[in-house]
């Protein structure tokens, strides 16, 4: 909560206390004292109305004394700091209703002022639940062979370079890469796609992530506290700490205004003393105190944003501050990048065509034995899409044109259109150049045989994607360092009609700059290049939070997976909490403009007042805490 609320600012929490905040209520100091608190001037009306008058005068002081210690000590303590907060407030008017007589009334206030702010506490922790999810994720043990013998150690004692054994139903408890074995890993609680992985020896694989299936040695390429996992962690605690926007405009409402709400009252009571009954106006200028406390107003954006920063990682979207989520909801217009982010970043073989006699498989194996010596990006796509690879002999590589060797007793050579000649398939190789694709040509002995169009296919949820982010209003342009025709035959796919391609690093940069004019822009990018873009935007985006460094540092969110569906549920999200937002200043605002007159001109007491203030403060909290509800995101629904 603010410090404008008379309550510390709140800490990011380490594991072990957010561990303590799911412990039972009965044994949380924070509740049961407001509650014994409640308990005692409950037992003081009931004795009063029963006629005991002395015994429920012991325990109106009773409550007073147990509701007041929960934030009198430190409002005392911070207006020795210089500070005045809401706490200052409430122990000024305890102690004023205390030397006119209302004993009552000021254990109602100690009371419900305490466990209202027993109420933020605990919501607070309940909006963390998202961290306390990932915390969970890392296994507390792990198994790490040594000289062929399985040892079990601590998770956070482990070292770079170990190799770590993975059961099936068992946590990766680390970063790695696949050693030896084969399965599929479960990486929903981390990226939020529902599909297995299927890994095998030299796949990356992620702290965090369940093996389903087979038994995996995985070499450690992360210390156990410094993996992927826990830098999105960081990024969770460093979101809840920071405060947006309108979290600083609640900050800059309720710092004047309790200074504000002191010098009303004190000229209400002296005013009022001057020409009318001193102990009338003094207890009106208590009332007032109370009345204008702006608390509702102080708690009611961080929670909201604690909480919806909270349920947005549960499903791998990964907010860096409140700030950030305010901005996210403002966002009409998308910048996306193709390469890794629209698109999978793993050309494949998509059409082969060839000259008469000659069979696709032929062509591919050709291609393929020449390919496998090559470690040109296309190489692989073919060897990939070859049938089977067999030898070439004298194969030797023009960087930039092709390269050639002997397959069969055959000279073969594979290269760009660009320098072999592609002769009948002229007409051919353009048409799948229209189509997106990269063409290689491949000679036989002299003479064009095949012609095998390679291209970066699109993702498959895309075009649903598009379609979906158009139905919320939200448009979206490529921009790609890609050559022109590829760009437009996948953005026709795509269904995206904005499309800026052959652009440099400052390029982006400079287009983000030209969309922003129109309105707020997101920009969502994966690699390095995508860096000064993402810094542009008023809102980065990079895909993967344990892929480019530099694009995760650039960008303000993170989506933990490549599973561009993230991007509607989390546009939706991001306005939901934002309207919520408004809604808990809205309110906070009118029950202090509600309050002040009623106050002033005696129409309340001063228990009522409270009263009307703490079930504001809790509708508030309630109110948040809807920000923490979400659901998988739906896509072309």
């Amino acid at each position: 909560m603010s410090a404008a609320c008379g309550c510390d600012e709140p800490a990011t929490k380490t594991a072990e206390e957010i561990g303590e905040a799911e412990r039972s209520w009965w044994s949380d100091r924070g509740i049961m004292v407001p509650v014994s608190a409640g308990v005692a001037f409950l037992a003081g009306l009931v004795l009063e109305w029963s006629g005991l008058e002395a015994l429920a005068q012991v325990l109106f002081w009773a409550g007073l004394l147990l509701g007041a210690s929960t934030f009198t000590p430190g409002a005392i303590r911070r207006l020795f700091q210089g500070k005045l907060g809401i706490g200052l407030l409430m122990t000024i008017s305890a102690v004023g209703a205390v030397i006119l007589g209302y004993v009552e009334e000021a254990a109602a206030l100690a009371f419900l002022y305490s466990i209202a702010e027993a109420l933020e506490d605990k919501a607070m922790d309940r909006a963390r639940g998202g961290l306390r999810a990932l915390l969970k994720l890392v296994p507390e043990t792990a198994t790490v062979l040594s000289d062929g013998v399985s040892v079990q150690v601590q998770a956070k004692e482990l070292r770079v370079g170990q190799v770590m054994l993975v059961r099936p139903g068992e946590r990766i408890a680390t970063d790695g890469i696949i050693h030896a074995g084969r399965s599929s890993l479960d990486t929903s609680a981390i990226t939020g796609e529902s599909i297995p992985v299927e890994v095998e020896p030299g796949d990356a694989v992620s702290a965090g992530a369940i093996n389903t299936a087979g038994v995996l040695e995985v070499e450690t390429t992360a210390a156990g506290t410094d993996n992927s996992l826990t830098t999105i962690v960081g990024l969770v605690e460093q979101a809840q700490t920071e405060k947006g926007e309108r979290a600083r405009l609640a900050d800059r409402i309720a710092r004047p205004l309790v200074p504000g709400v002191l010098v009303l009252a004190a000229l209400v009571a002296l005013i009022g003393s001057l020409f009318g009954d001193p102990q009338l106006w003094i207890t009106r200028a208590l009332v007032v105190l109370v009345a204008a406390s702006p608390c509702a107003l102080a708690i009611s954006v961080p929670l909201t944003v604690v909480a919806a920063i909270g349920s947005a990682s549960r499903f791998g979207v990964i907010i860096k501050s409140g700030a950030v989520f305010e901005r996210f909801g403002t966002i009409r217009h998308v910048a996306v990048d193709k390469t890794g982010t629209l698109t999978r970043n793993e050309p494949v073989v998509t059409a082969v065509v060839t000259a008469d006699g000659v069979t696709e498989a032929q062509a591919l194996v050709w291609a393929a034995a020449l390919e496998q010596h090559s470690m040109h990006p296309l190489a692989s796509a073919i060897t990939a899409a070859a049938p089977n690879v067999i030898p070439a002999d004298s194969v030797t590589e023009q960087a930039g044109h092709g390269i050639e060797g002997r397959v069969d007793g055959a000279r073969i050579i594979v290269g760009s259109p660009r320098w072999l000649a592609a002769d009948a398939m002229a007409s051919d190789v353009a048409g799948l150049e229209e189509q997106g694709m990269t063409v290689v040509i491949v000679h036989r002995d002299g003479a064009p045989v095949a012609a095998i169009g390679v291209r970066d296919e699109l993702r498959p949820e895309v075009p649903d994607v598009v379609r979906t982010l158009a139905a919320q209003g939200v448009g979206m342009t490529m921009l790609t360092g890609d050559n022109a025709r590829t760009a437009h035959a996948l953005a026709e796919q795509a269904g995206i009609g904005d499309v800026r391609a052959e652009l440099r690093p400052e390029d982006k940069a400079a287009a983000i700059a030209e969309l922003s004019s129109a309105g707020a822009v997101a920009m969502i990018g994966d690699g390095i290049n995508d860096a000064p873009a993402l810094s542009s935007a008023d809102i980065g985006i990079a895909m993967g939070a344990t892929g480019s460094d530099a694009a995760i540092e650039s960008a303000d969110v993170a989506f933990t997976g490549h599973d561009l569906r993230l991007i509607p549920g989390a546009f939706h999200h991001a306005r939901r909490g934002r309207r919520i937002i408004n809604q808990n200043i809205v309110l906070s605002l009118l029950i202090i403009i509600a309050l002040l007159p009623l106050a002033l001109f005696g129409v309340l007491s001063l228990a009522a007042v409270v009263l009307v203030h703490e079930i504001a403060e809790v509708v508030v909290i309630l109110n948040g805490l809807r920000a923490a509800r979400t659901r998988t995101p739906q896509v072309g629904s």
